[in-house]
Protein backbone atom coordinates (compact mmCIF):
# COMPACT_ATOMS: atom_id res chain seq x y z
CA UNK A 1 0.00 0.00 0.00
CA UNK A 2 1.34 3.24 -1.17
CA UNK A 3 0.37 6.90 0.20
CA UNK A 4 1.46 9.73 -0.85
CA UNK A 5 1.74 12.34 2.08
CA UNK A 6 4.03 15.28 2.22
CA UNK A 7 7.37 13.81 1.13
CA UNK A 8 10.86 15.28 0.66
CA UNK A 9 10.13 19.17 -0.07
CA UNK A 10 6.35 19.39 0.47
CA UNK A 11 6.97 18.60 4.04
CA UNK A 12 5.80 21.84 5.23
CA UNK A 13 6.64 23.20 9.05
CA UNK A 14 3.46 24.84 10.28
CA UNK A 15 3.36 27.53 13.02
CA UNK A 16 0.44 30.58 13.65
CA UNK A 17 3.47 32.87 13.14
CA UNK A 18 4.64 31.08 9.56
CA UNK A 19 2.34 29.17 7.66
CA UNK A 20 3.15 27.69 4.38
CA UNK A 21 0.35 25.64 2.88
CA UNK A 22 0.73 21.97 1.80
CA UNK A 23 1.07 21.27 -1.73
CA UNK A 24 -2.67 20.76 -2.92
CA UNK A 25 -0.89 17.55 -4.77
CA UNK A 26 1.04 16.26 -2.35
CA UNK A 27 -0.83 13.78 -0.24
CA UNK A 28 -3.82 12.84 -1.85
CA UNK A 29 -4.89 8.99 -1.44
CA UNK A 30 -4.05 7.63 -5.28
CA UNK A 31 -5.56 4.02 -3.98
CA UNK A 32 -8.79 3.18 -4.80
CA UNK A 33 -10.29 2.06 -0.95
CA UNK A 34 -12.38 -0.93 -2.98
CA UNK A 35 -8.98 -2.13 -4.21
CA UNK A 36 -7.91 -2.35 -0.75
CA UNK A 37 -10.40 -3.85 0.52
CA UNK A 38 -9.21 -6.76 -1.93
CA UNK A 39 -5.67 -6.42 -0.46
CA UNK A 40 -4.38 -7.85 2.58
CA UNK A 41 -3.43 -4.45 4.33
CA UNK A 42 0.38 -4.56 4.64
CA UNK A 43 2.87 -2.69 6.99
CA UNK A 44 3.79 0.48 6.13
CA UNK A 45 7.06 2.00 5.51
CA UNK A 46 7.88 2.44 8.93
CA UNK A 47 9.12 -1.16 10.74
CA UNK A 48 7.95 -1.20 14.12
CA UNK A 49 4.17 -1.14 13.15
CA UNK A 50 2.06 -3.57 15.15
CA UNK A 51 -0.34 -6.39 13.50
CA UNK A 52 -3.22 -5.63 12.50
CA UNK A 53 -6.15 -6.49 14.85
CA UNK A 54 -8.90 -8.06 13.00
CA UNK A 55 -11.23 -5.77 10.95
CA UNK A 56 -14.14 -3.59 12.88
CA UNK A 57 -17.41 -5.73 13.18
CA UNK A 58 -20.84 -4.66 12.04
CA UNK A 59 -22.48 -3.05 15.11
CA UNK A 60 -26.43 -2.73 13.97
CA UNK A 61 -27.65 -1.33 10.95
CA UNK A 62 -25.43 0.05 8.51
CA UNK A 63 -26.08 3.44 8.63
CA UNK A 64 -26.87 5.80 5.63
CA UNK A 65 -25.01 9.08 4.75
CA UNK A 66 -27.27 11.26 6.75
CA UNK A 67 -28.96 13.35 3.66
CA UNK A 68 -31.07 10.77 1.85
CA UNK A 69 -34.96 9.62 3.00
CA UNK A 70 -33.37 6.84 4.38
CA UNK A 71 -30.98 8.97 7.27
CA UNK A 72 -34.35 8.90 9.29
CA UNK A 73 -34.16 5.02 9.43
CA UNK A 74 -30.59 4.85 10.29
CA UNK A 75 -29.58 3.65 13.47
CA UNK A 76 -26.82 4.94 15.58
CA UNK A 77 -25.50 2.89 18.67
CA UNK A 78 -23.95 5.02 21.20
CA UNK A 79 -20.11 4.81 21.19
CA UNK A 80 -19.60 6.29 24.28
CA UNK A 81 -17.06 4.71 26.91
CA UNK A 82 -18.20 5.25 30.48
CA UNK A 83 -14.30 4.35 32.09
CA UNK A 84 -12.97 7.05 29.20
CA UNK A 85 -15.39 9.77 30.21
CA UNK A 86 -14.47 9.40 33.94
CA UNK A 87 -10.74 10.19 33.19
CA UNK A 88 -10.92 13.50 31.38
CA UNK A 89 -14.14 14.18 33.96
CA UNK A 90 -11.56 13.47 36.79
CA UNK A 91 -8.63 16.26 35.07
CA UNK A 92 -11.38 18.71 33.45
CA UNK A 93 -10.60 21.71 35.50
CA UNK A 94 -7.23 21.42 34.48
CA UNK A 95 -8.11 22.23 30.34
CA UNK A 96 -6.54 25.46 30.31
CA UNK A 97 -3.17 24.64 32.37
CA UNK A 98 -0.46 24.47 29.66
CA UNK A 99 1.61 22.72 31.80
CA UNK A 100 -1.11 20.49 33.32
CA UNK A 101 -2.03 16.86 32.17
CA UNK A 102 -3.03 18.66 28.33
CA UNK A 103 0.00 19.81 27.76
CA UNK A 104 1.20 18.07 25.06
CA UNK A 105 -2.31 19.13 22.99
CA UNK A 106 -1.47 22.71 24.07
CA UNK A 107 1.79 21.99 22.38
CA UNK A 108 0.32 20.19 19.44
CA UNK A 109 -2.24 22.84 19.06
CA UNK A 110 -0.63 25.31 16.33
CA UNK A 111 -0.04 22.35 14.23
CA UNK A 112 -2.98 20.89 14.29
CA UNK A 113 -5.25 24.01 13.67
CA UNK A 114 -2.81 24.59 10.67
CA UNK A 115 -3.44 21.45 9.00
CA UNK A 116 -7.15 22.17 9.36
CA UNK A 117 -6.78 25.88 8.01
CA UNK A 118 -5.21 24.74 4.95
CA UNK A 119 -7.42 21.75 3.96
CA UNK A 120 -10.32 23.69 4.87
CA UNK A 121 -9.22 26.80 2.56
CA UNK A 122 -8.25 24.20 -0.33
CA UNK A 123 -11.44 22.41 0.11
CA UNK A 124 -13.86 25.28 0.10
CA UNK A 125 -12.07 27.37 -1.61
CA UNK A 126 -11.58 30.19 1.17
CA UNK A 127 -8.52 32.89 0.77
CA UNK A 128 -5.73 31.23 2.99
CA UNK A 129 -4.14 34.93 3.56
CA UNK A 130 -7.13 35.57 5.10
CA UNK A 131 -7.03 36.65 8.83
CA UNK A 132 -10.36 35.23 9.28
CA UNK A 133 -11.00 32.39 6.32
CA UNK A 134 -13.47 30.15 7.46
CA UNK A 135 -16.72 33.30 7.42
CA UNK A 136 -19.46 31.58 6.45
CA UNK A 137 -18.54 27.80 7.37
CA UNK A 138 -19.73 25.85 10.27
CA UNK A 139 -17.72 23.65 12.15
CA UNK A 140 -18.56 21.37 14.65
CA UNK A 141 -16.02 20.20 17.14
CA UNK A 142 -16.83 16.59 18.17
CA UNK A 143 -15.11 15.80 21.48
CA UNK A 144 -14.20 19.62 21.90
CA UNK A 145 -12.77 19.15 25.93
CA UNK A 146 -12.13 22.55 27.10
CA UNK A 147 -12.35 24.15 23.61
CA UNK A 148 -8.42 24.27 22.78
CA UNK A 149 -9.35 23.56 19.01
CA UNK A 150 -13.10 25.59 18.92
CA UNK A 151 -11.74 28.86 20.15
CA UNK A 152 -8.78 28.84 17.04
CA UNK A 153 -11.20 27.77 14.70
CA UNK A 154 -13.61 30.65 16.16
CA UNK A 155 -11.26 33.32 15.61
CA UNK A 156 -10.42 32.25 12.16
CA UNK A 157 -14.20 33.16 11.36
CA UNK A 158 -15.94 29.74 11.84
CA UNK A 159 -19.46 29.34 12.76
CA UNK A 160 -18.45 27.15 15.70
CA UNK A 161 -20.43 24.01 17.41
CA UNK A 162 -18.02 22.21 20.18
CA UNK A 163 -19.97 18.97 22.01
CA UNK A 164 -18.64 16.93 24.75
CA UNK A 165 -20.08 13.96 26.75
CA UNK A 166 -18.41 14.99 29.88
CA UNK A 167 -20.24 18.42 31.25
CA UNK A 168 -17.52 19.98 33.48
CA UNK A 169 -15.60 20.13 29.86
CA UNK A 170 -18.12 22.16 28.33
CA UNK A 171 -18.76 24.06 31.56
CA UNK A 172 -14.58 25.33 31.66
CA UNK A 173 -15.17 25.39 27.70
CA UNK A 174 -17.69 28.51 28.17
CA UNK A 175 -16.54 30.04 30.75
CA UNK A 176 -13.04 29.93 29.19
CA UNK A 177 -14.88 31.12 25.60
CA UNK A 178 -16.59 34.09 27.21
CA UNK A 179 -13.75 36.42 27.97
CA UNK A 180 -12.79 36.99 24.40
CA UNK A 181 -15.33 38.58 21.98
CA UNK A 182 -13.70 36.73 19.27
CA UNK A 183 -14.84 33.45 20.60
CA UNK A 184 -17.89 34.24 23.11
CA UNK A 185 -20.27 33.24 20.36
CA UNK A 186 -19.26 29.68 20.39
CA UNK A 187 -22.05 27.12 21.28
CA UNK A 188 -20.78 24.67 23.66
CA UNK A 189 -23.41 21.47 24.33
CA UNK A 190 -23.00 18.45 26.72
CA UNK A 191 -24.54 16.01 23.99
CA UNK A 192 -22.76 13.42 22.04
CA UNK A 193 -22.66 13.15 18.53
CA UNK A 194 -25.01 10.40 17.96
CA UNK A 195 -27.65 12.85 20.11
CA UNK A 196 -26.76 15.78 17.88
CA UNK A 197 -27.45 13.23 14.61
CA UNK A 198 -31.39 12.97 15.60
CA UNK A 199 -31.58 17.20 15.71
CA UNK A 200 -30.81 16.09 11.56
CA UNK A 201 -27.83 19.06 12.40
CA UNK A 202 -25.11 19.43 9.49
CA UNK A 203 -22.30 21.08 9.17
CA UNK A 204 -19.87 22.26 6.31
CA UNK A 205 -16.95 20.61 8.18
CA UNK A 206 -16.83 18.02 11.20
CA UNK A 207 -13.91 17.63 13.16
CA UNK A 208 -12.59 15.49 15.95
CA UNK A 209 -9.07 15.30 17.21
CA UNK A 210 -8.01 12.82 19.80
CA UNK A 211 -11.19 11.10 20.87
CA UNK A 212 -11.80 8.00 18.46
CA UNK A 213 -9.16 6.16 20.45
CA UNK A 214 -11.16 6.97 23.98
CA UNK A 215 -14.76 5.98 22.56
CA UNK A 216 -16.22 2.24 22.67
CA UNK A 217 -16.66 2.08 19.02
CA UNK A 218 -15.25 3.44 16.21
CA UNK A 219 -16.90 2.62 13.42
CA UNK A 220 -20.18 3.64 15.08
CA UNK A 221 -18.63 7.07 15.73
CA UNK A 222 -17.56 7.85 12.47
CA UNK A 223 -21.00 7.03 11.12
CA UNK A 224 -22.20 9.83 13.44
CA UNK A 225 -19.52 12.48 12.26
CA UNK A 226 -21.00 11.12 8.56
CA UNK A 227 -23.92 11.81 9.45
CA UNK A 228 -23.20 15.52 10.48
CA UNK A 229 -21.18 16.40 7.88
CA UNK A 230 -22.79 17.60 4.69
CA UNK A 231 -22.47 16.24 1.47
CA UNK A 232 -19.35 17.30 -0.32
CA UNK A 233 -18.58 18.66 3.21
CA UNK A 234 -15.08 17.93 4.77
CA UNK A 235 -14.44 15.67 7.79
CA UNK A 236 -10.73 15.20 9.52
CA UNK A 237 -9.86 13.04 12.22
CA UNK A 238 -6.58 12.94 14.10
CA UNK A 239 -5.54 10.06 16.60
CA UNK A 240 -2.66 7.52 17.19
CA UNK A 241 -1.36 4.78 15.39
CA UNK A 242 -1.22 1.54 17.05
CA UNK A 243 2.07 0.52 16.43
CA UNK A 244 5.20 -0.07 19.01
CA UNK A 245 6.65 2.87 18.75
CA UNK A 246 4.00 4.48 19.55
CA UNK A 247 3.82 2.69 22.79
CA UNK A 248 6.74 3.60 23.51
CA UNK A 249 6.53 7.14 22.92
CA UNK A 250 2.56 7.87 23.82
CA UNK A 251 2.38 5.27 26.88
CA UNK A 252 5.38 4.93 28.18
CA UNK A 253 7.20 7.77 27.92
CA UNK A 254 4.34 10.29 27.94
CA UNK A 255 2.44 8.38 30.72
CA UNK A 256 4.98 6.99 33.09
CA UNK A 257 8.66 8.47 31.95
CA UNK A 258 8.02 12.00 31.70
CA UNK A 259 4.57 11.96 33.45
CA UNK A 260 2.66 14.14 30.26
CA UNK A 261 -0.17 12.26 30.94
CA UNK A 262 -2.04 10.37 33.52
CA UNK A 263 -1.37 7.14 33.73
CA UNK A 264 -3.94 5.26 31.98
CA UNK A 265 -5.04 7.89 29.99
CA UNK A 266 -4.48 5.72 26.72
CA UNK A 267 -5.15 2.03 26.00
CA UNK A 268 -2.54 0.83 23.27
CA UNK A 269 -5.58 -1.68 22.09
CA UNK A 270 -8.26 0.91 21.04
CA UNK A 271 -5.66 3.11 18.57
CA UNK A 272 -6.28 2.60 14.84
CA UNK A 273 -3.58 1.91 12.31
CA UNK A 274 -4.17 4.64 9.00
CA UNK A 275 -5.24 2.24 6.89
CA UNK A 276 -8.07 0.73 9.76
CA UNK A 277 -9.09 4.53 9.93
CA UNK A 278 -9.16 5.10 6.32
CA UNK A 279 -11.36 1.41 5.56
CA UNK A 280 -13.74 2.76 8.23
CA UNK A 281 -13.97 5.90 7.28
CA UNK A 282 -14.92 4.50 3.57
CA UNK A 283 -17.63 2.60 5.08
CA UNK A 284 -19.55 5.59 6.03
CA UNK A 285 -19.22 7.39 2.76
CA UNK A 286 -16.57 9.42 4.15
CA UNK A 287 -13.28 9.50 0.76
CA UNK A 288 -9.86 10.50 3.00
CA UNK A 289 -7.78 12.53 0.34
CA UNK A 290 -5.26 13.55 2.51
CA UNK A 291 -2.91 12.23 5.66
CA UNK A 292 -0.14 13.74 7.72
CA UNK A 293 2.08 12.78 10.62
CA UNK A 294 2.89 15.07 13.75
CA UNK A 295 6.49 14.87 14.49
CA UNK A 296 7.71 15.83 17.91
CA UNK A 297 11.13 17.53 18.49
CA UNK A 298 11.59 16.60 22.34
CA UNK A 299 14.80 19.58 21.63
CA UNK A 300 12.58 22.55 20.65
CA UNK A 301 9.36 21.49 21.99
CA UNK A 302 7.74 22.02 18.58
CA UNK A 303 5.64 19.60 16.60
CA UNK A 304 5.86 19.64 12.74
CA UNK A 305 4.05 18.18 9.76
CA UNK A 306 5.55 15.37 8.30
CA UNK A 307 4.91 11.73 6.62
CA UNK A 308 6.20 9.81 9.45
CA UNK A 309 2.63 8.81 10.56
CA UNK A 310 3.97 5.74 13.19
CA UNK A 311 2.36 7.62 16.20
CA UNK A 312 0.41 10.80 15.70
CA UNK A 313 -1.79 11.27 12.30
CA UNK A 314 -4.51 12.89 11.06
CA UNK A 315 -6.50 12.55 7.88
CA UNK A 316 -8.77 14.71 5.74
CA UNK A 317 -11.71 13.54 3.99
CA UNK A 318 -14.32 14.50 2.01
CA UNK A 319 -18.75 13.09 2.68
CA UNK A 320 -19.28 11.73 -0.86
CA UNK A 321 -22.65 12.72 -2.30
CA UNK A 322 -25.13 9.66 -2.15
Amino acid sequence: MTWRVLRGPERAVLSFASMRLLNPASSFLRRPVASLLRLPVQKRSFADSAPLTPPVPETGAEAGSGDSSNSKQASFRSSLNEAELAKFSAIAETWWDSQGPFKPLHLMNPTRVSFIRSTLCRHFKKDPSSARPFEGLRIVDVGCGGGIVSEPLARLGATVTGIDAVEKNTNIARIHAASDPLTSSIEYRCTTAEELVKENTKFDAVISLEVIEHVADPLEFCKSLAALTVPNGATIVSTINRSMRSYATAIIAAEYLLNWLPKGTHEWSRFLTPEELVLILERTSVSVQEMAGFVYNPLTGDWTLSDDTSVNFIAFGTKRNE
